[in-house]
């Protein structure tokens, strides 16, 4: 009765960057190959050379944990964005999207259930709403962090242990990096799939958000210096008057869009009754 529960599946979920530069990938497929890392059940394992330079990577987690996260089966990045859980999920938190947010239990019996419910609604054609920003500022947020360009450094063969000794023999025909490895104290040295799959403790993450913030800070320092009050809306953001106030037709926002595209990206629009429209961008140029 257990084994019934093993997956078994037919290709992986994974993203661009874990596939490679090579647009010609072979799989190599192993059903029950090795249990998943997060929930423990046997599932099947696909391994690949991800692109002309890159190592031979395999899954790590098993599809129904990826996809109840929206995430990639090998480096366990969100599949929409390109951004660690831990990143989208503070911001799904803070713009309101709370529901989004899908806590997966780190119990055995209530992650059975929980992936049991998930089976039972794809088997009915019902798709996983979790992690999905149900609001345009998170929406906004994320897509102005995503990272979706392809980052195929991220393939590149791991480092060569002789080498750090100084013993390696091999030269130019090693398979490995031949690069000195980072200090033992880098917090991006003691990175583990379920850090990253519950978003907590990810030192990947920390960093995005640290450098977000210094940004953050820095925009503001420009704008006091400029004269203002170091709110980035106030000089974003345009008022629109309609001239035509006693006219019978309406204006409405996908036309003040359709109008105003071509300035830059817009934040959002908001319409002040029959008289006008607030047009927000997302950067002041």
């Amino acid at each position: 009765d257990n084994k019934q529960k093993w997956e078994e599946t037919e290709f992986p979920l994974v993203c661009e960057t874990c596939l490679g530069d090579n647009p010609y990938v072979r799989m190599t497929k192993e059903t029950h190959g090795k249990k998943c890392k997060i929930c423990d059940i046997p599932f099947t394992v696909f391994a690949w050379q991800a692109g002309t330079r890159g190592r031979l990577k395999k899954v790590e987690i098993c599809r129904t944990c990826a996809r109840s996260k929206n995430v990639c089966q090998v480096c366990i990045y969100d599949l929409q964005y390109g951004l660690p859980v831990q990143v989208r999920d503070k911001i799904l938190a803070e713009e309101g999207c709370k529901d989004a947010v899908v806590a997966v239990p780190q119990s055995d019996a209530n992650r059975a259930w929980m992936t049991a419910q998930q089976e039972r609604d794809i088997e009915q054609g019902k798709a996983i709403q979790g992690c999905v920003p149900t609001n345009s500022a998170a929406a906004m947020k994320l897509q102005s962090m995503a990272r979706m360009e392809p980052r195929y450094e991220r393939n590149l063969p791991k480092l060569c242990s002789f080498f750090a000794k100084g013993e390696c023999n091999r030269g130019s025909q090693c398979p490995f990096r031949h690069e000195l490895p980072r200090d033992k104290n880098d917090p991006l040295s003691k990175q583990n799939t379920k850090d990253r799959f519950f978003g907590t403790n990810d030192p990947v993450a920390s960093g995005m958000v640290r450098r977000q913030k210094e940004k953050a800070e820095k925009r503001r320092a420009e704008l006091k210096a400029r004269g203002g009050d170091g709110d980035e809306r106030a000089v974003s953001t345009l008022y629109v008057r309609f001239t035509d106030e006693g006219s019978q037709k309406r204006i409405t926002e996908a036309e003040v869009r359709d109008k105003f595209y071509s300035f830059g990206e817009i934040a959002s629009v908001r319409m002040h009754a029959d008289k006008g429209a607030f047009v927000e961008f997302t950067s002041p140029q």
